[in-house]
Formats: structure tokens, sequence, C-alpha cells
């Protein structure tokens, strides 16, 4: 389980990242990222207060699978 509040799971096969939000004990789907952008849009919206610090911020976010930024398929 991850320890920092916001995961970007690894590449799928057809390009995309899922994204979660850990809040009270659960992991809450926040959607598929398919560019910083859209990950951008994500942590706004979940009140992350800085997102596009918090982009390269390992106590904001957790990077699995793949490279941070890497959003084709792996």
């Amino acid at each position: 389980m991850s320890t920092t509040p916001i995961t970007v799971h690894r590449p799928s096969p057809s390009g995309g990242r899922r994204v979660t939000a850990h809040h009270h004990g659960q992991d809450e789907i926040l959607g598929v990222a398919y560019s910083d952008h859209d990950l951008l849009v994500f942590l706004d919206r979940a009140g992350v207060p800085d997102p596009e610090t918090a982009l390269d911020d390992p106590a904001w976010i957790e990077w699995r699978g793949g490279r941070a930024h890497q959003w084709d398929a792996a």
C-alpha cells in the first residue's frame, strides 16, 4: 500500500495511466491520465494545494511501473 496520497500506476498496454488517491484508508480512482495536463487536472480536483510542484514531489505522488511522466504503453 502506498504511503503517498496519489499513485500513478504503470502505463496500460493501450497507453495512459490509472491515477488513484489514498484518502481515509481507501483508494479512489481519479481517472486515467494520458499526459501531465490530465494528471494536473486530477490533482487540482483532489485538492492538492500546488499541483504543478506536486508532480515531482515523492511526498505527494508515487510513480509505479514506469518512468515519471511516461504516458505511452510500456
